[in-house]
């Protein structure tokens, strides 16, 4: 069971560096909004080609307004994910990853136990 867990670890890692990334690039565009860029710049068509597809079903919902409040929504549902869905994937995937034939040691119940506690010397 522990493969299963380590897949589900990696796809949480992998999501949280997804959403990380499309934080920061929707944050970029936001801020370069202000300054009114050249729609040319191959930097800024980079940054609608890859904040556009986040950011336009979150326009269709709300209200045409002349500040653009969609960022914020997108910012909202990003840290919304990063604390819930990655965070409950990563705990599944430890979950999963521990073995179900020996419970895990309870750090106090490690230190009060002596050596050879329980075992019996053979003779």
């Amino acid at each position: 069971m522990f493969i299963m867990g380590n897949f589900i670890i990696a796809i949480a890692k992998i999501l949280d560096i997804v959403l990380f990334w499309c934080y920061w690039l929707i944050l970029i565009r936001a801020l370069i909004s202000w300054v009114n860029p050249d729609p040319f710049n191959p930097i800024v068509q980079f940054l609608m080609r890859m904040t556009e597809p986040f950011l336009a079903p979150i326009r269709r919902f709300l209200p045409s307004s002349p500040i653009d409040l969609s960022v914020v929504v997108a910012f909202f549902v990003i840290i919304f994910l990063q604390t819930f869905l990655v965070a409950s994937l990563k705990d599944i995937g430890y979950y999963m990853r521990q073995s179900k034939s020996e419970p895990a040691i309870q750090s106090s119940e490690y230190n009060d136990r002596k050596p050879f506690e329980d075992e019996k010397m053979v003779r």
